[in-house]
């Protein structure tokens, strides 16, 4: 799951960045409306995490913008705002969820995996392919009924394999969707993460390298 953060107050905005990573949803920030909206014509994310009060076009422009568009990102509106006639204007313009300050992380957490389940262009929760099951919203991983332990980056890059159903993943789509934006094109995360994933899910192996392109799932049977 990849998240786009709006929000300007820079601390509240890391804090939250650093704790979904915790939970290896990647997120980027954006700290006015201006900057939200540019980031949103370049990125597709998964669930917008959209604070109302905000410098530029506030968080109810940005919604309406979104929800004239059906393929937009759900939109999660976080604020301090409390009362029902703050909350009734909010999906209004068009948020999905609504959260108010002060929050709990987990809570955050679940209400984010419960929005990306309800995209229209998302898959079923639980996906499997080559004997390799993977549930998004518990964070397991079963290959042939047998759990397997996995670090959060290994998680997030075997959610995108698994969910191409054997479709060639390349380098760089693979940092943009398991990593974020501030990843390096240049480094080699992607190929030490694959080769200590594939030892991960054991033998025989299941994750191929297509030479020149990138990777993808293969089903042993």
């Amino acid at each position: 799951m990849r998240v786009l953060i709006v929000e300007d107050e820079l601390f509240l905005a890391e804090a939250i960045r650093d704790g979904l990573r915790l939970e290896a949803i990647s997120a980027d920030l954006a700290g006015d409306g201006d900057t939200a909206l540019e980031q949103l014509a370049l990125t597709a994310y998964d669930v917008v995490v959209l604070d109302r009060d905000i410098p530029g076009p506030d968080g109810d422009e940005i919604a309406r913008h979104l929800s004239a568009h059906p393929e937009s990102p759900r939109i999660l509106m976080l604020t301090a705002a409390d009362r029902l006639d703050d909350k009734a204007s909010g999906f209004e313009s068009g948020a999905d969820d609504y959260l108010t300050k002060p929050f709990a992380m987990r809570e955050l957490v679940l209400r984010l995996r419960a929005l990306a389940r309800r995209s229209p262009a998302a898959a079923p929760p639980v996906r499997e392919f080559g004997g390799v099951r993977v549930d998004p919203f518990r964070r397991e991983v079963y290959r042939g009924g047998r759990y397997v332990a996995l670090t959060r980056k290994q998680f997030a890059v075997l959610e995108v394999l698994v969910a191409a159903e054997g479709g060639v993943i390349s380098a760089e789509d693979l940092l943009e969707r398991a990593w974020d934006e501030n990843a390096d094109p240049f480094t080699n995360a992607v190929r030490i993460t694959i080769s200590t994933l594939r030892k991960r899910l054991g033998e025989p192996g299941v994750i191929e390298t297509v030479p020149g392109v990138g990777y993808r799932m293969t089903d042993p049977a």
